[in-house]
């Protein structure tokens, strides 16, 4: 690996920079593998925020996406229609839905699982084990000084 040069303005080499640069290539290979999945990254993410917490309220998951419900209830109508998730009546409240996934729906993330397993081997194969590891715990650092929600895109917060 060459070492740049800090001197050099020809090529932007900042840390802002690259982790844009990678963000950026990342996120449009993880779009492109999912994309033969028949879903997008921001129907993965529902997915899996309704996976780990089944059951979970539309309220509740808008509030942890940081967005208004009617962008909540637009994202799993989409995947409602897909077969992939399903509201039922809350029997605690019943002017609530409480939503799963279908088998449907767990068989994508079993798939999702495996593709994303893929995608990170495939985007970090320049790194061993443990500078993979310590590439994640600074970027949860940065996250979290940033104020950012474990696990949760920003990108939902888009119109």
């Amino acid at each position: 690996m060459q070492a740049t040069d800090p001197t050099d303005h020809s090529v932007p080499s900042g840390a802002a920079f690259l982790l844009t640069q990678v963000g950026a290539h990342a996120a449009r290979r993880f779009a492109e593998r999912v994309a033969d999945l028949g879903v997008a990254p921001s129907d993965v993410g529902i997915l899996r925020m309704i996976l780990m917490s089944p059951g979970r309220s539309q309220q509740s998951l808008a509030e942890e996406l940081g967005v208004v419900p009617s962008r909540v209830v637009t994202l799993l109508d989409g995947l409602q229609d897909k077969g992939l998730v399903e509201r039922r009546r809350n029997p605690a409240d019943r002017r609530n839905y409480a939503l799963y996934l279908t088998e449907e729906g767990t068989r994508m993330m079993s798939a999702v699982r495996d593709l994303g397993a893929t995608h990170e081997d495939d985007l970090l194969a320049a790194l061993d084990p443990s500078e993979r590891a310590r590439l994640a715990t600074m970027l949860q650092a940065v996250a979290a000084q940033q104020g950012l929600t474990p696990g949760v895109h920003p990108g939902y917060r888009r119109p």
